[in-house]
């Protein structure tokens, strides 16, 4: 066995690893470089492993026919490194779907693997980076996804302009959406995210986490100013009660001012010896003079 095919070799081993993780290598130069060097296949080794995979469930066949394609993969998620997330992520997660094509790869239908890998290597890509590109979901709907994937290419080359209504129309068309919908993605992707906190190695960077309030704490000047309305209240509560006449006072702190359960009607009733009825007329009258007094 020659140096370069002892090397190959070596390659193929790692590399059933490294399908599920291209950082195995060390780099992703490294892994780049490795599976470009592996040997493509022959329409008719494709179907001849296709066939051993369907027929004998043959894992040997699966890993050649995966392998084969991983240059596919680095291809296609190139396309992708403008969204901001890790080449290797990107990488890993087209693996997936190639993985998930060869299972499904029919060799006598007369279709090359790499035309019908390419869509679901894609496919997995993209819901990747919709899970991951912002902590504020972007693309929910599928003419949301649709425009995800295409504003950016569609865009004019002014960067930093936004689409003017004839622009937006003529995406919305092309794309079968909604102006609507093009408008509101333009928005979304032309947010750009700023990190919470400092790097851990920072020590003298502020981040916005500096500036929000604790949820279980409120800055001085809102304790101030709830401190002066409560004020306001009580006293003006207090005020308003005093204007009442006594036996309407009496009913108002007997039956809503207790620190616990307050009088019934009925101990009311008795107390001042007319009926329950009465007794809740008055502290409806009651009321309405104590909310005349408060707005004053």
């Amino acid at each position: 066995m020659t140096h370069s095919t002892q090397s190959l070799a070596l390659t193929n081993q790692q590399l059933a690893v490294a399908v599920s993780n291209p950082g195995a290598l060390g780099t992703i130069e490294a892994y780049i470089s490795a599976v470009n060097r592996l040997p493509m296949l022959t329409a008719a080794e494709e179907v001849s492993l296709g066939k051993r995979l369907r027929d004998e469930s043959d894992l040997d066949a699966a890993r050649q026919l995966i392998t084969s394609h991983l240059r596919l993969v680095v291809s296609v998620a190139r396309q992708y490194l403008g969204y901001g997330l890790p080449h290797a992520d990107l990488i890993q997660e087209g693996n997936v779907g190639l993985m998930k094509a060869v299972k499904r790869f029919d060799p006598e239908r007369g279709v090359r693997l790499v035309s019908f890998a390419v869509h679901w290597i894609k496919a997995e890509i993209h819901e990747y980076i919709v899970r991951n590109w912002r902590l504020v979901k972007v693309a929910t709907t599928k003419a949301q996804r649709k425009l995800f994937f295409n504003l950016r290419r569609m865009r004019p080359d002014d960067i930093g302009k936004s689409l003017d209504p004839d622009q937006v129309n003529a995406i919305a068309e092309e794309l079968n959406v909604r102006p609507q919908d093009v408008a509101e993605m333009e928005v979304r992707m032309s947010g750009r995210e700023m990190a919470l906190e400092t790097r851990e190695d920072d020590d003298h960077d502020f981040a916005p986490i500096s500036y929000l309030s604790d949820e279980g704490q409120q800055e001085p000047s809102q304790v101030l100013e709830r401190q002066a309305y409560d004020t306001l209240q009580s006293e003006g509560l207090s005020h308003a009660i005093d204007e009442l006449d006594d036996r309407s006072r009496r009913i108002v702190q007997a039956r809503w001012l207790q620190d616990e359960g307050g009088a019934t009607l009925h101990e009311l009733a008795a107390e001042f010896g007319v009926s329950a009825e009465r007794i809740r007329q008055i502290e409806v009258a009651a009321f309405k003079k104590l909310r005349v007094a408060l707005a004053s």
